[in-house]
């Protein structure tokens, strides 16, 4: 195995990159799918190996000069699609089944430090926060979204406590003039939040990251393209998820826990019912954490949670229970995206 253990080795280091090589070992080789392509950090190590071959996706379309320097070094064993994930047997027309499928959920520091895209507090900009291929941008939910519909948007996606007087004060502020930057609605969440010194995080947090998941269709991307890799991964491949984001993280366990083998049977003494109605081998259940190192050297890191489950023989059924156990945020998102 190389060792990637520093950002030295590979431009634009990804979170967890160690551990995701670990499980995918591709000194073997094995065909891949990286859905959320970023800067490349993921498909640049894997296809350091000379036996693998990558597809990548991404919806942002920034991503592309970096998909085309990879390109150049991988001509035969690298492409790129500018697509959703959620889409991906549409976006990927082959009959193959892949070895490894993987999502690096979230804003990427692309997004985010480009302060004219509105992800940050600190954009003086329009308050866009769109990924690519959205239909809406945040700037207009903001301005135009009334407010029972912005409360539930920022209490259901940021589970924020004070959504009802943010959502308040957004209405009040707009009808003196529009709000015009990411700089301005962080100084109406500080005004309606209630004072507290001891939070390591920035108060604003919540509301921008429910506004950008809501914007962007992110628990519908993420339920969609866990279902469309389960389409495609192969018998005995692995799907591989980083989330950062607790209710991403709730999806992807219970899309794990419930569709696995030691699901199904939860006694020894009733009959196995894994033959027909399951997805994937046995479940441990054990999250991946960076180590305190890469939380160091990558602040951003430290929320990260990896968890990964290997499919088995079973034919692919669709799994109608995951998207009625999350129905709620669905019908958010599709009510008004």
């Amino acid at each position: 195995m190389k060792n990637f253990s520093s950002p030295q080795h590979i431009s634009h280091y990804p979170v967890m990159l160690d551990e995701v090589l670990k499980i995918c070992n591709p000194i073997n080789g094995g065909d891949f799918i990286d859905c959320t392509f970023g800067y490349g950090g993921f498909s640049n190590a894997i296809l350091s190996y000379p036996k693998t071959k990558v597809i990548a996706l991404d919806r942002d379309i920034q991503t592309k000069k970096y998909a085309e320097k990879i390109k150049k070094n991988y001509k035969d064993r690298f492409s790129f699609y500018n697509k959703k994930f959620s889409e991906l047997s549409k976006n990927i027309n082959t009959k193959k089944k892949f070895d490894f499928i993987i999502f690096d959920l979230g804003a990427s520091n692309m997004q985010i430090l480009n302060l004219d895209r509105g992800f940050s507090f600190n954009s003086k900009t329009s308050i866009d926060m769109r990924m690519g291929l959205n239909s809406i941008s945040a700037n207009e939910v903001i301005n135009s979204y009334s407010q029972q519909t912005l409360n539930d948007i920022i209490r259901l996606f940021g589970d924020e406590k004070e959504s009802f007087k943010i959502s308040k004060n957004i209405i009040n502020e707009r009808k003196k003039s529009p709000i015009s930057s990411s700089v301005d609605l962080a100084g109406i969440i500080k005004k309606s939040k209630k004072k507290d010194f001891n939070k390591k995080i920035n108060i604003s947090t919540k509301t921008f990251q429910a506004l950008r998941i809501f914007v962007n269709k992110e628990f519908s991307e993420l339920i969609n393209g866990l279902i469309e890799a389960t389409k495609l991964i192969k018998s005995g491949g692995k799907i591989i998820v980083i989330s950062f984001h607790s209710l991403e993280d709730k999806i992807v366990k219970f899309f794990f826990t419930n569709y696995s083998k030691n699901k199904s049977k939860v006694s020894r003494y009733l009959p196995d019912l894994s033959k027909g109605n399951t997805l994937f081998e046995n479940y441990k259940n054990k999250i991946v954490i960076p180590t305190s190192e890469e939380i160091i050297k990558n602040k951003a890191s430290r929320s990260a949670k990896l968890r990964y489950i290997t499919r088995c023989k079973n034919d692919f059924f669709y799994p109608n229970d995951l998207k009625k156990k999350f129905i709620k945020y669905l019908e958010v998102e599709d009510r008004y995206v």
